[in-house]
C-alpha cells in the first residue's frame, strides 16, 4: 500500500535533521507540500532545498518559540500562504538532562515549553484551518521515557507524558470534526556523527537491550508517521504507537545504568 499525501499541506516543527528530516522527506515523496520550521533554520533550508531539486516541494518557515501568540502568527500565516493546512507534526523536543536533585526553574521550563506547551499551542492555532478543510491530522513525537524510567530525565519523561495525556483529550474534543490526533513514542534512534548515541560504544551498550538487537533509524518513526497522517489512518485516533524494537518490554533486563552511567 503506497501512502499518498498528494495536494496535502504539511508542517513539520523540528525537521531541520534527524528524525524531524526523515519525516519531512517522506511526507514530501507521498506528495505533500511541507513546510519545515526549525529553530536553528540553515539545516532545514538545506533540506528544503534538497527535496526542491528533486522536484518536491518544500520550503520553510521561522520557528517562532513556544509563545501562544507567536505560534499562531506562524501557523496562520503558513496557512494563508499555502491555502490550508492538513497535516501538523510536532517533532520540537529536546531538553538539558539533569537529575532530579540538580534540576532548576530553568532546565524544567524547558522541557515543559518544547515539548508540551508548543503543541498545545500548535494544536490550538491548527485547529481552525482544519475545520475548515473538513479533517485533519494532529501529530507528535513522543518518547518511551514517557512510560519507562531514565536517569537524568525525569523531566522530560514528565514533559512526554503530559503530551501523551493532551494526544487523548485533544482527541476526544477533535473526533467529531474529523480530525484525529495521534504520536509516535521512539525508542533509540541512532544519530550518527551527533551526540552521546552516536558513539559505538553507547549504540552497543543500548543495543544489548533490544530485543531486535540494534537500534532503530529516523526512517522507522517516519514510516509510523506518514501512516498516521494518511486517509489510511483516518480512524485512528488518541493513540501514540511505540517504536523501539521492543525494548520497553518488560522481559528485556533494561539497564539504563549501563547506557549513561548515572548510578
Amino acid at each position: 500500500m503506497a501512502f499518498d499525501l498528494s495536494g496535502w499541506i504539511a508542517l513539520v516543527t523540528g525537521g531541520g535533521r534527524g528524525i524531524g528530516a526523515a519525516i519531512a522527506t517522506c511526507f514530501a515523496e507521498a506528495g505533500a507540500r511541507v513546510v519545515i520550521a526549525n529553530r536553528t533554520p540553515e539545516p532545514a533550508e538545506e533540506l528544503a532545498d534538497a527535496l526542491r531539486e528533486r522536484g518536491l516541494s518544500a520550503r520553510t518557515a521561522a520557528w517562532p518559540g513556544t509563545a501562544r501568540s507567536a505560534v499562531r502568527e506562524m501557523v496562520d500565516g503558513i496557512a494563508v500562504e499555502e491555502g490550508g493546512l492538513n497535516i501538523l507534526v510536532h517533532n520540537a523536543g529536546g531538553c538539558p538532562w539533569a537529575s532530579v536533585e540538580e534540576l532548576d526553574e530553568a532546565k524544567l521550563a524547558e522541557a515543559l515549553d518544547i515539548n508540551l506547551q508548543a503543541f498545545v499551542w500548535l494544536t490550538q492555532a491548527a485547529i481552525p484551518h482544519m475545520k475548515h478543510n473538513g479533517f485533519g491530522r494532529l501529530l507528535v513525537t513522543s518518547s518511551v521515557s514517557s512510560r519507562v524510567a531514565m536517569g537524568g530525565g525525569a523531566h522530560y519523561s514528565a514533559a512526554k507524558a503530559g503530551v501523551n495525556a493532551f494526544v487523548r483529550g485533544a482527541a476526544f474534543e477533535l473526533a467529531r470534526d474529523g480530525i484525529t490526533v495521534n504520536g509516535v513514542e521512539p525508542g533509540f534512534i541512532a544519530k550518527p556523527g551527533r551526540g552521546t548515541l552516536s558513539t559505538p560504544e553507547k549504540q552497543a551498550a543500548i543495543s544489548r537491550y533490544i530485543p531486535m538487537g540494534h537500534m532503530g533509524e529516523a526512517d522507522d518513526i517516519a514510516h509510523a508517521m506518514l501512516y498516521l497522517a494518511s486517509p489510511e489512518a483516518k480512524y485512528i485516533t488518541g493513540q501514540t504507537i511505540v517504536v523501539d524494537g521492543g525494548s520497553t518490554l518488560p522481559e528485556t533486563g533494561y539497564a539504563i545504568e549501563d547506557i549513561w552511567g548515572l548510578s
